[in-house]
């Protein structure tokens, strides 16, 4: 019942800033938690930040947590994650995901087309 559509990577130096956007389709958006998780190439793909329905709780990885901001509008369907202090180690293919429980690492059942983002040193 959802389609999410990831948009706002490119090109940024160690340091910058770059936010992503997840537009979602659909009238259901705001019954689901929604996520960003990450894939750099040969690595797994992993948690990155899921915030839930209503925008009051969120939960972060370890590595992003104090540099990574997400957050939801949902009268725009769209979830964001405004990511600062960048570092090359966040250099992936980040994907939108709704579904999962906002507490926990698993991803949900619903997955975006991915945006890169590239971090340079």
């Amino acid at each position: 019942q959802v389609q999410l559509v990831e948009s706002g990577g490119g090109l940024v130096q160690a340091g910058g800033s770059l936010r992503l956007s997840c537009a979602a389709s659909g009238r259901t958006f705001s019954n689901y938690a929604m996520g960003w998780f990450r894939q750099a190439p040969g690595k797994e793909r992993d948690f990155v930040a899921r915030i839930n329905w209503s925008g009051g709780s969120t939960y972060y990885a370890d590595s992003v947590k104090g540099r990574f901001t997400i957050s939801r509008d949902n009268a725009k369907n769209t979830i964001y994650l405004q990511m600062n202090s960048l570092k090359p180690e966040d250099t992936a293919v980040y994907y939108c995901n709704a579904g999962g429980s906002t507490y926990s690492s698993y991803p949900g059942d619903y997955w975006g087309q991915g945006t890169q983002v590239t971090v340079s040193s």
